[in-house]
């Protein structure tokens, strides 16, 4: 017969190893309860995991440690301390205040009349109810490793929750610039759920985003990881992995699969095209099973057809981007106006966009249709266009209809970035006082991607040479800018243009005429 727990022998907690620890909270106000549950469980070990005890010896002082130890596995919590129903109390608090659903609550009594079982573990969602009495050292085993268990499912499941939630987010929203990094890191956190784990992942590529040159290199680059590999995005592999695991890496890389590990594994992501990429996931199962191999290879293999058809439509929006430039600098070349003023306006408006308070997908859209605002002037003569003096009045009209002439060849397009060059052709010429043209509108009545264009468009104007000025200096198109606020230009913008001249400069240095 085992020997009853509650004894005087004390014992020291047992100290954290390296494969981590399972914590347990011990809320009881007699110390001697707290020594002999650690002495009992001294030896105790799951799935390579051992015991962490933290100490609270009232109710009050358990529902700080609560907050403060979100991660506990299991608390076991006494019914009678400072009041006689401070652990139904404490109980209360973990699943209605905290919210806390994840820990375990052994609720252990020595006067079980106090708090009847039945209804104690109903209206308190209690995972188990013992009377100290009963509990011996085998019992108290069996109800710990019983508790873990169910702790372990439960959190397996919440983080496969969670990677679903990021999957389906960065589904949502596949094709943004950065989609590809929630995704993958969402997808990988599944994984390492489905197996029981959650310990660190990495994914790595030789194709690099919008970079050719790292291309060129074949060299596997960190794209998402988790762990000691978060911080390691834009890295070259090679730096941030041990000898060890460079080597089983390598292995992987040159036999073309899955290579296994004690407790870790690198597995090749085959491709349609000519890169590698390299999956790794440390703190594996030492037994995996058949199943949980297979879901390994599935996964080494869709992992990177997401990735990939992410880099093709990328490649789809970097060469649509790239025509809309060569075309509007087809146009501007028609005048005395560079090519680099549709880029130069094209960076300002971003950054503008980004100030005014537009999200991040529509200070991109104005950046993108921006080079188009004029082309519209495709069907306006050479003589007008590059007159060097000042235009009369028949010649004026004939300019102004270059809004109206852009709109046309723009309109209706099912494109997202074409609709807005429409808009911006049309209205970028439009004054916040209502003065401008082709339709005079006034204030909010002006798109917000035109008010941005026309601020931008004028700044980049003024600073740069035309057939028919010199350049303006920095201060003097501030003076000029500022002057307008509120007639031209709307005045929150023309305070975004102040707080950001050092960023628009530099805009002007990197594509200069």
């Amino acid at each position: 017969m085992d020997d009853f727990l509650f004894s005087d022998e004390p014992q020291e907690p047992v100290s954290k190893i390296e494969q981590g620890t399972w914590k347990v909270l011990i809320v009881d106000d007699e110390p001697e309860v707290h020594a002999v549950t650690k002495l009992a469980l001294s030896d105790f070990d799951f799935q390579n995991k051992r015991l962490e005890f933290v100490s609270a010896y009232s109710g009050a002082e358990a529902k700080k440690l609560i907050d403060e130890h979100s991660d506990a596995a299991i608390v076991l919590l006494d019914v009678v301390m400072e009041t006689d129903d401070a652990g139904l109390q404490v109980a209360k608090y973990i699943r209605e205040t905290a919210k806390n659903n994840h820990i375990r609550i052994i609720l252990r009594t020595g006067q079980p009349g106090q708090a009847p079982e039945r209804q104690v573990i109903v209206d308190y969602d209690i995972n188990d109810y013992k009377s100290k009495t009963e509990l011996t050292a085998q019992k108290l085993f069996t109800v710990i490793m019983s508790s873990l268990r169910s702790y372990r499912d439960i959190i397996s499941i919440e983080q496969s929750r969670e990677g679903l939630e990021k999957i389906i987010k960065a589904s949502r929203d596949i094709f943004s610039a950065h989609s590809i990094d929630s995704f993958t890191e969402g997808v990988m956190q599944q994984l390492t759920s489905l197996l029981g784990i959650a310990d660190q992942a990495m994914y790595a590529t030789t194709l690099v985003a919008q970079n050719p040159e790292e291309n060129n290199n074949k060299k596997l680059i960190v794209r998402s990881g988790t762990g000691d590999f978060e911080q390691s995005e834009g890295k070259e592999l090679e730096l941030v992995l041990k000898s060890e695991q460079l080597t089983a890496c390598q292995q992987a890389l040159s036999d073309k699969t899955i290579v296994y590990k004690d407790n870790y594994l690198f597995a090749y992501c085959s491709s349609q095209y000519n890169h590698n990429s390299m999956l790794f996931i440390s703190g594996i199962p030492k037994l995996l099973t058949d199943t949980q191999r297979h879901l390994i290879e599935i996964f080494s293999q869709n992992v990177q057809l997401a990735f990939e058809n992410v880099q093709l439509q990328s490649e789809i929006e970097a060469t649509q981007q790239e025509l809309v430039y060569r075309l509007s600098e087809a146009v501007e070349q028609r005048s005395s106006e560079t090519g680099n003023h549709v880029k130069r306006v094209a960076n300002i408006c971003h950054i503008l966009a980004e100030g005014y308070g537009l999200s991040k997908r529509e200070a991109d859209l104005v950046r993108l249709a921006s080079p188009l605002h004029d082309v519209g002037k495709v069907g306006i003569p050479d003589a007008i266009l590059n007159k060097p003096g000042k235009l009369d009045g028949q010649e004026w009209e004939v300019m102004k209809t270059h809004t109206d002439k852009g709109y046309s060849i723009l309109k209706d397009s099912p494109r997202e970035i074409v609709s807005a060059g429409a808009i911006i052709a049309k209205e970028h010429h439009e004054k916040w006082d209502g003065s401008g043209y082709p339709n005079g509108l006034k204030g909010e009545e002006i798109n917000v991607f035109g008010r941005i264009v026309s601020l931008a468009d004028v700044y980049d104007a003024l600073r740069h040479k035309r057939c028919y000025k010199e350049p303006w200096s920095l201060q003097r198109v501030v003076d000029e800018i500022n002057s307008q606020k509120g007639s031209h230009f709307e005045p929150k913008l023309v305070e975004v243009l102040n707080d950001k001249l050092n960023e628009i400069e530099i805009v002007l240095t990197r594509f200069p005429d």
